[in-house]
């Protein structure tokens, strides 16, 4: 195909037709909301923005793609649709470039922006270009601040010391949910270690009820497997808060159990070996178990939670010669530390059952402490009286006792040996359990959860600044508003290297300040996680130029929450989780109206390649501008919708690019052969095209807010095929009917292939040079309900279970006729032969079935 300007006016050339209308779009604006008319409703649809790590590749190919079908959908509805784009710009990857360069990580991060912007450009997805924003921009990460110190009056934003996940080669802490099952950081790879530092912490358990409650708001318009894991990373366990006295130690010791039913069972106690517990029971007690201890704990803390979890592995502990009083029996028993109680669970302490929990008896049995059954698991639940046989009454019963056994009897039953809870069942003895403890003072009924609280500080550099300083006498001192934004310093030369603390703790001019008082004081050297970027950013998109505040609550009236978000399933737990807390936070201080951010969420699968990740290492990267430049975006957009539901993986070697190609020269062709005047009544048009138009009209719009973007494909090319036929062979190029449909194809066609479709809208004369007249905005047109009567169907007729003819009928026909024209049929009495006919079953106007006797 040439390039000059020579070719046939009916060739279709991908590079022209770009080459057409990306100007006029950067010079129109078209998805600008900055003059939203107020009467038009609103939509917010918002993909999840990038990590300028390099240039866009084929997983942002997808996820663009996706996102912008359903904003030009809602567009098409007549919708004012705010569907921005920024950048999530803080963060690793920049600072390791940065070092590896010696350079300064804003050069690398800005680049690349720059980068994937004309990327994006090109690739048209619909954004409204006026609201970007960059999450390292002073501009917005004062903003950040400003909610740490909202949080920090509040209480919500805390400092303590606490041991934290470390990653040895990053040299940076990790939050729980940066540690990978295997103990390795997800990031670095490096197996993760176990340090002692003073943090900051965000109080989302505060909010855990509230996180958890409310995933019930999203059933139905969350998939299932996010909500689960949301679930489950909250993991709410009800049970009781039971205090131990323990000898020789003051205050009583709290323990969560979701049985206290057992509480007679509880034979030994346990703590968490790196428990600040563990520690004073220890140094309480003589010199030779100090020194047991202190070894155990030094191997303890080389083990990861993974580890340390692991039902299956010997169980290992030290006594520490301390004894505790059982709350409900008064019974003695001793304290124990072993690392497979974890510190931060409950309290650092558990009551062990050993009849009745596998790792309190696998460790029960290997340092031979007492087992004692409280639940009968083999007691019958219900009240019949079950009947003894002779042969019965003379065997053994099988022993159940798991002290023999070795199996712990976790199932329902009937309380024993438990004095007043005994013959009680399990849900019973619960209540009535917790009802003795309230009666005695010794306990209550409580709750615990898996999640921990938010660990934000950061021992790196390109993050947002934490805004607090340190008086000598270590008061803290928040910054005054004014403030604000506390920017990164920047010195040529500067040391970014990794070393235990941050790189701004190198940069004595910056670290040293003042009080507003005068006092001298230190600021602090860590920065925030990256992910208290993204648990705002859709607030920020509604006026990222505002320098006065964060976000204006009338906006946030006007366009939040999020009816549509679309991003990778990666981000299930952790920022959806994050921008779920701080949603609610803000709703708390009275900044919006609602408690969920994202009412709607999609998530798109992977491309891969030959069945595996792309990656560079395995050679088999397929890069976004070479398809673009091969094929054209249309193309590209095309083959993403069309490969199959949203949710599924890509395997782009399956997907023909090629023939998403063909197909859109074949639509782009009927264009230039309508010869119907512009305004021509389609109702003076061919009818049996216009059912088709019209089927499609009423079909598509449920099939897109359905995500089953491949089937809307599909229909497009189904009404291609019925317009090329009515011209070849039919009404032809001249008929209304036909211009109508073409018409129908270009807006939508403007949802996945929108340089073809603009194309086609002017060939059909209907832009003018003006933003109103793009086929963006043509809007979708309502079905005729008269053209949606069938006038005919297709009735299936079977003989024996085997399809032997179609018969086209009308659609109220009834029983009696249809079973008359299917005996008729000369192909029913071919199959049939010279057999008896055993049965007839009609079900009018679509099907009959014939059995014959065998």
């Amino acid at each position: 195909m040439s390039h000059h300007d020579e070719h046939d006016e009916n060739d279709y050339d991908f590079r022209r037709i770009e080459a057409r209308w990306a100007p006029v779009w950067e010079e129109l604006a078209p998805f600008s909301t900055s003059d939203a008319p107020e009467s038009k409703p609103r939509k917010y649809i918002l993909d999840m923005f990038p990590y300028p790590s390099g240039d866009l590749h084929m997983g942002h190919a997808e996820v663009y793609a996706l996102g912008d079908i359903v904003a030009r959908y809602w567009r098409q509805r007549g919708f004012t649709v705010l569907h921005p784009i920024g950048w999530d710009s803080f963060g690793l990857p920049a600072e390791n470039a940065a070092i590896k360069r010696g350079a300064d990580p804003r050069e690398w991060t800005y680049e690349n922006i720059e980068q994937q912007k004309a990327s994006m450009k090109r690739y048209a997805a619909s954004f409204d270009w006026d609201r970007v924003l960059h999450t390292s921009d002073p501009e917005y990460y004062r903003w950040n601040q400003w909610l740490f110190l909202e949080m920090y009056k509040k209480g919500l934003a805390y400092r303590k010391d606490s041991w934290v996940n470390w990653d040895p080669v990053d040299q940076t802490v990790l939050a729980n949910e940066q540690v990978l099952p295997d103990g390795t950081s997800d990031r670095s790879g490096a197996v993760v270690v176990k340090k002692k530092l003073t943090q900051w912490y965000f109080k989302i358990t505060d909010y855990a009820d509230r996180l958890l409650d409310d995933l019930n708001q999203l059933e139905g318009s969350w998939p299932a497997k996010v909500l689960s894991m949301q679930r489950n990373w909250i993991g709410r366990s009800v049970g009781a808060d039971v205090d131990f006295v323990i000898e020789g130690h003051e205050a009583p010791v709290t323990v969560f159990t979701t049985r206290p039913d057992t509480l007679f069972g509880a034979t030994f106690m346990v703590v968490a070996p790196d428990s600040d517990l563990a520690a004073e029971l220890a140094s309480g007690s003589t010199p030779e178990v100090r020194a047991a201890f202190q070894d155990y704990l030094e191997q303890a803390q080389k083990k990861s939670e993974i580890d340390r979890q692991d039902a299956t592995r010997d169980k290992t502990g030290v006594f520490l010669d301390r004894w505790a009083i059982n709350p409900v029996s008064g019974e003695r028993i001793p304290v124990w530390a072993a690392d497979y109680v974890l510190a931060d669970y409950g309290h650092g302490a558990i009551m062990a059952v050993p009849a009745h929990d596998q790792r309190d008896l696998d460790f029960a049995r290997t340092y031979d402490l007492p087992i004692r059954m409280v639940v009968d698991t083999t007691a019958p639940m219900t009240g019949t009286i079950p009947v003894i046989t002779e042969e019965m009454l003379n065997e053994e019963p099988p022993t159940i006792d798991p002290a023999i056994t070795g199996e712990a009897l976790t199932g329902d039953g009937r309380l024993i040996n438990s004095g007043p809870l005994d013959g009680l069942s399990k849900s019973n003895a619960i209540k009535r359990a917790i009802e003795l403890l309230e009666e005695r003072g010794t306990g209550r009924a409580s709750k615990t959860y898996r999640l921990r609280d938010w660990l934000i500080s950061r021992q790196r550099y390109w993050g947002t600044p934490i805004p607090i300083m340190y008086t000598e006498d270590g008061e803290e001192v928040p910054l005054e508003q004014d403030a604000l934004p506390l920017e990164l310093p920047w010195e040529k030369g500067m040391d970014l290297k990794p070393k235990g603390t941050s790189p701004l703790g190198g940069l004595e001019e910056w670290v040293a300040t003042t009080t507003p008082d005068g006092r001298p004081a230190r600021r602090d050297t860590d920065t925030m996680d990256t992910f208290v970027d993204s648990s705002w950013y859709f607030l920020r998109f509604l006026d990222p130029r505002d320098s006065t505040k964060a976000f204006d609550p009338a906006q946030a009236e006007k366009w939040a929450p999020v009816d549509q978000y679309i991003g990778g399933v990666e981000h299930a737990i952790l920022h959806l989780l994050y921008a779920r807390f701080i949603t609610k936070v803000l709703f708390d201080l009275g900044y919006v109206s609602f408690t969920e951010p994202f009412s709607a969420l999609l998530n798109q699968g992977m491309v891969i390649l030959d069945g595996a990740k792309m990656s560079k290492s395995k050679g088999n990267l397929v890069y976004f501008t070479e398809e673009l430049d091969r094929f054209g975006v249309d193309a590209v957009r095309l083959t993403m919708a069309f490969a199959g539901p949203p949710e599924d993986d890509i395997d782009w070697a399956d997907v023909s690019v090629t023939g998403s190609q063909k197909f859109l020269a074949r639509a782009w062709r009927l264009s230039g052969e309508v010869t119907a005047p512009v305004g021509a009544d389609p109702e003076t048009g061919d009818t049996a095209l216009r059912r088709v138009t019209h089927k499609y009209l009423s079909e598509v719009p449920g099939l897109i807010e359905a995500f089953k973007f491949n089937v809307g494909v599909a229909r497009t090319m189904e009404l291609v095929n019925a317009i090329r036929k009515a011209i070849d062979s039919g009404p032809g190029a001249g008929d209304p009917a036909v211009r109508e449909a073409v018409e129908v194809v270009a807006v939508g066609l403007s949802l996945y292939a929108p340089h073809t479709a603009d194309d086609m809208w002017q060939r059909l004369g209907h832009f003018d040079g003006t933003k109103e007249t793009l086929v963006a905005f043509a809007g979708w047109r309502k079905a005729d309900p008269l053209l949606l009567v069938e006038d005919q169907v297709t009735a299936v007729v079977q003989v024996d279970g085997k399809v032997r003819d179609r018969l086209e009928v009308s659609p109220k026909i009834g029983n009696d006729e249809l079973e008359a024209l299917a005996r008729a049929s000369a192909a029913v009495q071919r199959a049939i032969g010279d057999r008896e006919i055993a049965q007839v079953i009609a079900r009018a106007p679509r099907v009959v079935n014939i059995a014959t006797k065998k």
